[in-house]
């Protein structure tokens, strides 16, 4: 007989009484009573199933003032879709609400039954979302990388998401076999021409739809802290004009693309044509707002899940 751990035998017991308490409806002493524990004991486990994020809970309610402001956003920048989810003033996260928004959102895409393709970006907002889905069978679908995975030191880029949803999704999928920035644009040109990245750059920019995440700029943006620049080529990039990115790709306060050698490095897919797919992006907090409002101005995005605060300010003339 295999004899559990007592970490692994508490966890067991946390998620038998998260199951109890937020599936079966049963009270803490009820709970108590079917576990044979205290009813403090019984409130402990129930605590450390949310703490341990073994229970994931969906608001199906929809709130007025969040429809209005997601029609809002719609009517403003002519947007297909829009989600907004209440704020939480005393939470700074920049994961809390939209990713579980966000991963009801891939989830109802990943159960069409037609066959499509999906691509998938970039970031800490979208790795949150994908940690939120559920163990699906989807083999009629293709579920592609925009942006390379491997980071400045040869490792594999922590925030590419991919790999993560390849765990939990039963689906063909397509890593991007490249760096996240090349050396120079001759390398990106040699090594885009490989069959086999060849192939998947055509496959990412046929995507159906496409969920990203929107980065911010600056010395503490993700570029930045990940290693992929230094703080004087950021500092450089900020002055002459960047507002944003997405996948990589570098853009100015009106949402183009900038004309600068950096943009030239990026191995990732352009941004997919928003005329044949839902581009989706997911961001919020203050510290974005620049970069959604160039985004969402310049039309790189047809799609937005954001939170109540980041909507007012976008909405914000």
């Amino acid at each position: 007989m295999v004899k559990r751990s007592d970490s692994q035998g508490r966890l067991d017991d946390a998620a038998r009484a998260g199951w109890l308490y937020y599936v079966a409806g049963r009270t803490q002493d009820e709970i108590a009573s079917a576990m044979g524990i205290s009813r403090q004991s019984a409130q402990r486990l129930v605590s450390l199933a949310v703490a341990e994020r073994l229970i994931k809970v969906r608001l199906d309610h929809p709130i007025a003032a969040c429809l209005e402001l997601a029609e809002a956003l719609k009517d403003r920048y002519g947007l297909k879709y829009a989600e907004v989810v209440p704020s939480d003033p005393g939470n700074t996260s920049s994961t809390v609400g939209i990713a579980e928004a966000g991963a009801a959102e891939i989830e109802r895409w990943l159960k069409r039954p037609e066959p499509i393709i999906i691509a998938i970006g970039t970031g800490r907002t979208l790795k949150a979302a994908i940690d939120q889905l559920p163990p699906m069978e989807c083999p009629q679908h293709r579920i592609v990388s925009l942006t390379g995975n491997i980071g400045p030191d040869g490792s594999a880029a922590y925030y590419n998401v991919i790999f993560s949803m390849a765990d939990a999704i039963k689906a063909r999928h397509f890593p991007m076999p490249l760096p996240v920035l090349c050396a120079s644009a001759e390398e990106r040109e040699t090594l885009h021409d490989q069959p086999l990245v060849r192939a998947t750059l055509a496959l990412g920019s046929k995507a159906d739809v496409t969920f990203v995440g929107i980065g911010e700029l600056g010395v503490d943006g993700p570029l930045c802290v990940d290693g992929f620049l230094d703080r004087e080529e950021m500092i450089r990039l900020v002055e002459n004009g960047a507002a944003g990115e997405i996948c990589g790709w570098i853009y100015d306060q009106k949402g183009k693309l900038l004309g600068s050698p950096m943009n030239d490095r990026v191995a990732s897919v352009g941004i997919p044509s928003r005329e044949h797919s839902r581009v989706i992006g997911m961001a919020q907090g203050q510290r974005k707002w620049t970069a959604m409002r160039a985004a969402l101005k310049g039309g790189l995005l047809n799609g937005l899940i954001t939170d109540e605060a980041s909507a007012g300010h976008l909405l914000d003339r």
